[in-house]
């Protein structure tokens, strides 16, 4: 299908992924939204551990950082603003916050807590990206079109290249996860799967843009 007339100037391509400029963002893959009994949990989130698992482990093996972002609410307030939208989730100190075990988060790794949907809003991972000499992040993770998409626009207003593998992301449903992919692969960034990240960064191979169906 063919892009609408808006979306039909984007500038094709994709982009070469360097190892030694990338980290790889994994957004929220908590207990409290990818295992049984979690407050908020996505159908079907399981099956991303796989491809997450794979690019993980390709980032280790040659010396990328891996950023593990959690989405954590303090108990107590007077008001959450993502309370307002959003049922009670991911309090600190829960088992909720902790990634999920099949992903295998170290405790050397870096470990990012945020309070709003956006893994860049009034946290200090613009500023710890840019002591790394990043410029070049591949994010995945839950959900594609909250907050996976909102960490892909602040990355974007910020600078960075973006990357996003869309067998590793899941949306609340089919609908969301083509159009959020659709306006990041239009407008913020590249959309690819995770075989060709992995090999653009084992094999030096150029990651093409998606076209996502409108």
């Amino acid at each position: 299908m063919a892009l609408d007339s808006f979306s039909s100037h984007r500038q094709e391509g994709g982009v070469t992924l360097d190892p030694g400029r990338a980290a790889v963002v994994v957004v929220d893959m908590v207990n409290d939204f990818c295992k049984p009994g979690g407050a908020m949990v996505l159908p079907g989130s399981e099956t991303l551990f796989a491809p997450q698992l794979r690019l993980i482990e390709t980032a280790r093996a040659i010396g990328m950082p891996v950023i593990w972002v959690h989405d954590a609410h303090r108990p107590g307030l007077r008001r959450d603003r993502e309370f307002l939208k959003r049922s009670p989730h991911c309090i600190e100190g829960t088992w909720g916050v902790e990634i999920v075990d099949e992903l295998g988060a170290r405790p050397n790794e870096i470990h990012l807590i945020k309070r709003r949907f956006s893994a860049f809003f009034q946290t200090d991972l613009d500023l710890t990206l840019k002591d790394m000499l990043v410029d070049q992040l591949i994010v995945f993770g839950v959900v594609t079109n909250i907050c996976v998409r909102s960490t892909v626009h602040d990355a974007f207003f910020n600078g960075y290249q973006v990357v996003v593998p869309a067998d590793c992301c899941a949306a609340t449903g089919p609908r969301e996860q083509e159009s959020t992919l659709y306006d990041i692969s239009t407008h913020f960034g590249v959309v690819s799967d995770s075989e060709a990240v992995v090999r653009a960064l084992t094999e030096g191979a150029f990651v093409e843009n998606a076209t996502i169906a409108a």
